[in-house]
């Protein structure tokens, strides 16, 4: 009877276990859903294919990491010029797209290794408190446009959604307050079906499974060429995602797994996506920003939600229901994660009791400058440096020689 008792408590238990974490991961599947198909959208690759290599990248990703850093990796905005300049030169065939798309991850899997080499610590020197901070307040404050853009389709839905998510976040307790992200979409979502603003077409139009159109790559010297620069700039935006990651968990990721680790799993993500069709993958600050709201950092939730996307590549119904969403609902709930991401920066600066002398606010100020203002430089036709990947390259340059010069003036002055 006692046996009985305590088999009955454990199962219940463990139900209630993995019903947690399958909620966990439906938020982290929702933050990623509408910018992992949004660059497919914009530049021809198939959604469904894009899902799937999304998924099985995140999952690569945590297998070259260990397990240890918990972020999803969805479809890069990064590539979409190049794609786009590649698909007219090439009358339309994004194969050739595909073949640059692979050489880029080849060349995040050779730097990775060119990083093992020389060691974690010199990075690390480069990196700062006062060069990570402001570049991750550059990361958030960047996305909050983006946010806005798809909050004014609809303030009702947004300001809802966005009230629902605050209210849970300051008032609830618990598990409760894990799922503000999940209950606020929930909530706007509702309330769009009342208002009639939901697209149900592209639910009802849905196969209910379906084999995405997997294609492979080609490869042309004019496309690479065009396409392979672009690492340059997703370096930087790495950079700044795995060390946001790091600061919202509490770890330094840089050196356990290592940046090493990381850039070799984003380079292998983006490799295996560019073999079937997808467009290339990145960490994403969406679910950056769910960490920061739940507080609940288990890697296996972000591996779960990948198996979902995964799954979604497959189940076109449910992907129709996820993309039924309205940008509003969707611009609300961004919102609150974007500003998030911006407000680690800060604590940053504030935790790490950043000196505010003339050389650490000269570069700050250099880095938010110049990632905000829209600053940048073009490096050919069809790729260019700004945003954050420049004001990171300025601000890690000028950080340098200012710390130079300063040591110089020390030793003259003893």
């Amino acid at each position: 009877m006692t046996d009985n008792v305590i088999r009955t408590t454990v199962d219940e238990s463990v139900v209630l276990k993995g019903a947690k974490k399958t909620v966990l991961a439906l938020q982290h599947l929702i933050a990623m859903f509408g910018a992992t198909v949004l660059v497919p959208i914009l530049t021809g690759f198939n959604p469904s294919v894009a899902l799937f290599t999304a998924g099985m990248g995140t999952l690569i990703f945590h297998a070259c990491t260990k397990g240890k850093v918990p972020a999803f990796l969805g479809s890069s905005f990064a590539f979409i010029p190049v794609i786009l300049t590649v698909k007219e030169m090439y009358n339309g065939d994004l194969a050739y797209a595909q073949g640059g798309i692979l050489i880029a991850g080849l060349i995040y899997v050779i730097l990775s290794l060119f990083i093992r080499k020389i060691g974690v610590a010199r990075i690390k020197k480069l990196l700062p408190a006062s060069v990570i901070g402001p570049m991750i307040i550059v990361i958030g404050m960047s996305l909050i446009p983006t946010a806005y853009g798809m909050a004014s389709e609809s303030f009702l839905l947004a300001g809802v959604t966005l009230g629902t998510a605050l209210l849970i976040n300051f008032k609830g307790k618990g598990f409760l307050k894990q799922l503000s992200i999940l209950i606020a979409v929930l909530v706007g979502y509702v309330l769009a079906l009342a208002l009639n603003l939901v697209n149900t077409e592209v639910i009802t139009q849905s196969q209910l499974v379906a084999i995405p159109e997997f294609t492979l790559p080609k490869f042309d010297l004019g496309a690479i060429a065009i396409t392979a620069p672009v690492v340059l700039a997703v370096f930087m935006e790495h950079l700044g995602d795995i060390t946001t990651n790091g600061q919202v968990v509490g770890k330094n990721f840089i050196e356990d797994p290592g940046l090493n680790r990381t850039l070799l799993g984003d380079g292998l993500a983006t490799m295996f996506a560019s073999l079937l069709g997808g467009p290339a993958n990145t960490t994403y600050g969406e679910n950056t920003g769910v960490l920061a709201i739940t507080k609940n950092y288990d890697p296996a939730n972000i591996r779960l939600a990948a198996i979902f996307a995964v799954a979604l590549g497959f189940v076109a119904k449910i992907g129709g229901v996820l993309a039924s969403i309205p940008n509003g609902v969707m611009g609300g709930i961004s919102l609150i994660l974007f500003s998030m991401i911006a407000l680690i920066g800060v604590k940053t600066i504030k935790h790490e009791k950043v000196e505010f002398n003339f050389k650490n606010i000269l570069v700050m100020a250099t880095i938010l400058i110049i990632g905000l203002g829209g600053f940048g430089i073009q490096i050919n036709e069809s790729v260019s440096l700004s945003g954050l990947s420049f004001a990171a390259i300025v601000g890690i340059t000028l950080n340098l020689v200012l710390g130079y010069i300063e040591k110089q003036v020390k030793k003259e002055s003893n």
